[in-house]
């Protein structure tokens, strides 16, 4: 690797505890070139590709075990919640976007940056237990692909998933597009799987419609919250964060304000594209499962393992169950590539180390590996359902530990300069970070407060109880 690939980060320390370190991937920064005379359609496909590596973390194994889960248990009724969690995430990689690119600063380096070494390493601590809760619904979801396409046991399964390791670096070291490539073949058969799985379920177009209309439900039902919350830790994930930050970096426009701006609008077309594709994979999971087991009697099934073998004689389709394996192999897989990246950005944003890529690589996915296979020997084959869920809702109480670093270097003008957060971009990202934090601290106190306490309390305010 050349030196000029190795330099610091060059954006003005004003607003900053600290000066800069190594730029963010360094391996690839500034890889991609992006031409300055070209046309939109050139200068957006210059910019397409980390969008779709981010939407990857929402349509990942997590997300399948939440969504049957609420379709099977509750028909269409939090498509609301799967479609809020979206515009979230639309709005969230946005800023992401903003962060990277106006400050050269992934939103680890950021972090680094800004608060003290005490934080630093508190943030930290908890950005690799949400990364490890994610790594482990897509290891588990890969193994789980394997084992019913190949009769693979779980525990083999989740060791042959750190073959990503050897991907991540071959496709890397041939360019950044070979990984996009990659990642975007795979989305491409998850959505054709579930395409073909629709038309052959025939769901309820005025049920599915009705579905994005919220209701008071969501919120007094405790077991519509626990699974709503589910929904959003699988969706909006904390890391997708911390890499977004960063890949953003991987294409080399010009360092003006102008080409920063360009940047900015292209990467966010790029992105919320991406994003409106995953949000019609989330809503086809749960819409299948709606459809297929909702009504007829199959209303606790929430195992990934079940729904597979109920998919063929409900639908009445023979490779029904396959197309439903394949999808979540193909989901599986193209997380654990993602998230291995994530991995790096994040070891290499807090602490500011070098390591080799194949053993920064080897770390982050023995964290993911070395806890499943625990787990799964532990606890048996039968809770892998259980651990893909409560890994989700993991994820989604380090949400606001993510959101407000974020939102908050992305609305300070000393930092972010022209690129600062306006006044309505304010209010909608706080607004989120609100709901996602109130809603956590709901669930915690409807939890693990004594009934007496939860009678009073709702009481009080004239509202239900909440459903156990």
């Amino acid at each position: 690797m050349s030196q000029p690939n190795r330099i610091l980060v060059t954006e003005p320390d004003v607003g900053w505890r600290r000066r800069a370190g190594q730029v963010s991937l360094a391996e690839v920064h500034r890889s991609i070139v992006v031409p300055t005379t070209a046309s939109f359609w050139r200068k957006l496909l210059a910019f397409s590709g980390p969008g779709f590596l981010i939407a990857v973390g929402y349509m990942d194994p997590g997300n399948w075990a939440t969504d049957l889960a609420g379709g099977a248990k509750f028909g269409y009724q939090l498509l609301f919640i799967v479609m809020l969690s979206n515009f979230m995430a639309i709005l969230l990689q946005h800023l992401c976007i903003k962060l990277g690119v106006a400050t050269g600063r992934d939103l680890a380096q950021a972090c680094r940056d800004h608060y003290s070494t005490l934080t630093v390493w508190f943030l930290w601590i908890l950005c690799e237990i949400a990364i490890a809760a994610c790594d482990l619904a897509e290891v588990v979801g890969s193994a789980i692909a394997l084992q019913l396409l190949f009769g693979i046991p779980l525990v083999w399964g989740c060791g042959i998933t750190a073959l990503d390791v050897l991907a991540v670096l071959y496709l890397q070291q041939k360019g950044f597009r070979y990984i996009e490539a990659l990642v975007i073949t795979l989305i491409a058969t998850i959505a054709s799987c579930f395409a073909a799985e629709l038309i052959f379920s025939k769901p309820s177009i005025m049920g599915v419609v009705l579905g994005f209309v919220p209701g008071p439900h969501i919120v007094t039902n405790q077991q519509m919250l626990y699974v709503s919350i589910g929904i959003i830790g699988a969706t909006v994930m904390p890391h997708n964060l911390y890499l977004h930050s960063s890949i953003v970096q991987t294409r080399k426009f010009e360092q003006t304000p102008q080409g920063k701006r360009e940047a900015i609008k292209y990467a966010s077309i790029d992105s919320t594209g991406a994003l409106m594709f995953a949000l019609f994979i989330n809503a086809a999971i749960l819409i299948l499962a709606a459809s297929v087991f909702h009504w007829s009697g199959h209303q606790e099934v929430a195992a990934i393992q079940d729904a597979y073998q109920l998919f063929s004689p409900l639908l009445g389709v023979g490779f029904a169950s396959a197309l439903f394996a394949i999808a979540l192999l193909a989901s599986g897989q193209n997380s654990t590539l993602t998230g291995t990246l994530a991995g790096q950005v994040v070891m290499e944003g807090f602490l500011n180390i070098r390591i080799t890529p194949w053993l920064r690589r080897l770390i982050t996915r023995a964290l993911a590996i070395i806890p499943a296979v625990l787990v799964i020997g532990i606890f048996g084959e039968g809770k892998t359902t259980q651990l893909l869920i409560a890994s989700q809702v993991v994820l989604s109480m380090q949400l606001g530990f993510a959101v407000w670093p974020l939102l908050r270097f992305t609305d300070e003008k000393a930092k972010m300069g022209e690129f600062a957060n306006k006044l309505w971009l304010k209010i909608l990202g706080w607004t989120t970070a609100a709901i996602i934090i109130l809603l956590n601290v709901k669930l915690l106190f409807d939890t693990f407060m004594p009934d007496s306490v939860l009678k009073t309390f709702y009481g009080a305010l004239g509202l239900p109880l909440p459903s156990q």
